[in-house]
């Protein structure tokens, strides 16, 4: 939760709290009268159509699919909260828009991710991707010499929700589907899907009654 007690056992995760730790002393030491307004925004494990980033599991995953490859996973285990991108980007939109109409009374920093038992495990992701794309394929590769990696991730949302009204339009599965959908359409049909997911995502939060729509 938002209230706990920032650390990390590696370089990824410290960088992420070294960040939020300089952003709020920042804020309490030049912005203690409220202007500008800033908080921070903590997004759980992101996928997507169009990301091509090395040592990401999605982004691997496609590669190896492409290539006709076996991927190798280490850590089939880790639990992460997955969601797609599009989640956090309206979680974000939704903070800015509070902001800039004035609002005091938000927390310092807050967590957009998918429900609490929306976390699932690297190997479950990689099963369901093999549902998903035929061509796909991995093996195990436990590498007892990799550095630390937290086996279980998981973020309380509840915060968000109740100060915004923020909360998840896609489950992870939905998400996924779409992710692995896009990549289809790029490398089959050369077709790119950004904006059709769009109209969707906000056609179905529209559906739900989500605040920010």
């Amino acid at each position: 939760s938002e209230s706990d007690r920032l650390g990390g056992h590696d370089p990824y995760s410290a960088s992420k709290a070294a960040m939020e730790i300089m952003t709020q002393s920042y804020v309490k030491s030049f912005y203690d009268r409220g202007q500008p307004r800033l908080v921070t925004a903590r997004a759980g494990n992101v996928i997507g159509g169009g990301d091509w980033a090395e040592d990401r599991l999605v982004p691997d995953i496609i590669s190896a699919a492409v290539n006709g490859t076996a991927l190798s996973i280490r850590n089939p285990d880790a639990v992460r909260p997955w969601q797609h991108v599009l989640e956090p980007l309206s979680g974000y939109l939704q903070l800015g828009q509070f902001l800039y109409e004035g609002n005091n009374d938000l927390e310092p920093s807050y967590n957009l991710g998918p429900s609490l038992d929306e976390s699932v495990s690297v190997g479950e992701v990689a099963e369901s991707i093999k549902d998903l794309w035929d061509e796909f394929s991995y093996k195990i590769d436990k590498d007892e010499e990799s550095p630390h990696e937290a086996g279980l991730l998981r973020l309380d949302c509840s915060l968000v929700k109740s100060d915004i009204g923020w909360e998840p339009v896609w489950n992870w599965e939905e998400g996924l589907r779409r992710t692995i959908n896009w990549y289809k359409a790029y490398y089959q049909e050369n077709k790119i899907e950004t904006e059709s997911d769009i109209k969707a995502y906000i056609t179905e939060a529209r559906e739900q009654r989500l605040s920010w729509v």
